[in-house]
C-alpha cells in the first residue's frame, strides 16, 4: 500500500535543526514511516555550495531518539551531488561505481545508520555504462547497505533495461522509480523550470503497474500551488487541461470539505496505479493537513470527475 512520505530536502538549511527535529517527530507521531532525503540537499541553499545538511539533521535526530531507526524507512539518492560549488548541477558527482560506493559510505556516516531502506539513483549519468551503474548498486543491496534500491529522473526504458542487466548479472535491480507527478500535468514537451526534472507519463503508469514497481512523485503539490494565488504554477502548465482540472478539484474539495491538497494526495494515494506522494512540510500544521489526506476516500463516481477533467 503507497505511503505518504516526509521530504527532507530542506533539513539543516531553510528549516533550521530544531523545527526539523518538530516535524520528524510530529510526523512519526501522526503513523508515518518513510522519510526521503538525497546527498546533495540542500547545496543551493548553503553558503558551501554542497550538500549533505539533510542527512546529518536526519542523523543526529535519529541519535537523540533511542529506537527510532527501527520505526522509520530511510531513502537516500546517490549521483547529483555537485563536485565543484561554483559549478552546481553541472559539475554533478555521477553514477560511477566508485561514487555509489563512496556517497553509501558517507551517507551513512552522516546518518549514523547502517544501511538505507531505499537507495536511488538521483539523476541518470548516461557517461556511465548502464552495467557499471547496476552493479554498484546490485552489489549494495547484496551487502545489506541498500534494503532495495530504486532510480530517480531516469526513463523507464533505461529503467527496464537495466533490470534487465541485473538479472543477468545475478544481482538485485531497481525495484522503484522517483519521478515528478500530480493531479495537474504540463502540456506534453514544455520544459520544465528544473531541468533535471522528469516526468510522469500514462506510459510509466502502465509500465509501473505491468513491472511491480513502486512510483514515489515528487512535487504531487507543484510547490503550492493548489489553493494558493501567491504560489502560481510554472508556464508549462499554462493550458486548457489545467484550467478544467482545477475547477473539478476546487469543487470536490468543497463538496468533501477537504483541502485541494488532500484531495491530490488522496488521488494519488488511491488510484489503479498508487502513487507514493513526497511531500515537504515547513510548519506542524502543514504536516498536519498533509498527513489527514490519507483519511480521506474518494469513491468511484468522484474518482471519475477528476480523471475526465483534462
Amino acid at each position: 500500500m503507497a505511503e505518504i512520505v516526509l521530504g527532507a530536502m530542506l533539513f539543516g538549511t531553510r528549516i533550521g535543526e530544531a523545527e526539523s527535529f518538530a516535524l520528524l517527530d510530529r510526523f512519526v507521531e501522526r503513523g508515518g514511516r518513510w522519510i526521503d532525503t538525497a546527498d546533495n540537499y540542500a547545496f543551493w541553499a548553503d553558503p558551501s555550495g554542497l550538500g549533505g545538511q539533510s542527512e546529518q539533521v536526519i542523523g543526529r535526530w535519529l541519535a537523540s531518539r533511542p529506537g527510532m531507526r527501527d520505526r522509520v524507512a530511510i531513502s537516500t539518492k546517490v549521483g547529483a551531488q555537485p563536485t565543484d560549488p561554483a559549478r552546481g548541477l553541472d559539475a554533478m558527482e555521477g553514477l560511477s561505481a566508485p561514487v555509489v560506493r563512496s556517497a553509501m559510505t558517507g551517507s551513512l556516516r552522516r546518518l549514523g545508520t547502517d544501511r538505507v531502506d531505499l537507495y536511488w539513483a538521483h539523476v541518470e549519468d548516461r557517461s556511465v555504462p548502464l552495467g557499471e551503474t547496476v552493479a554498484a548498486f546490485g552489489e549494495l543491496a547484496g551487502e545489506g547497505l541498500a534494503v532495495r534500491v530504486g532510480a530517480s529522473n531516469t526513463p523507464a526504458w533505461r529503467v527496464e533495461q537495466a533490470r534487465g542487466l541485473a538479472a543477468g548479472l545475478g544481482v538485485p535491480g531497481w525495484a522503484a522509480l522517483q519521478l515528478r507527478h500530480s493531479y495537474v500535468q504540463p502540456r506534453p514537451g514544455a520544459p520544465l523550470e528544473s531541468w533535471a526534472h522528469r516526468q510522469v507519463f500514462p506510459e510509466t503508469l502502465d509500465y509501473v503497474r505491468s513491472c511491480g514497481l513502486d512510483l514515489w512523485a515528487y512535487s504531487p503539490l507543484v510547490n503550492g500551488a493548489y489553493g494558493g494565488a501567491d504560489r502560481p504554477l510554472e508556464q508549462a502548465y499554462a493550458h486548457p487541461g489545467t484550467t478544467r482540472r482545477v475547477a473539478v478539484l476546487a469543487q470536490v474539495a468543497r463538496e468533501l470539505g477537504a483541502t485541494q491538497n488532500q484531495v491530490v494526495l488522496a488521488w494519488l494515494l488511491g488510484g489503479d496505479t498508487p502513487v507514493w506522494p513526497i511531500v515537504g512540510a515547513s510548519t506542524p500544521a502543514r504536516l498536519d493537513e498533509v498527513m489527514a489526506a490519507r483519511d480521506l476516500k474518494l469513491d468511484a463516481e468522484v474518482r471519475a470527475r477528476l480523471d475526465a477533467a483534462a
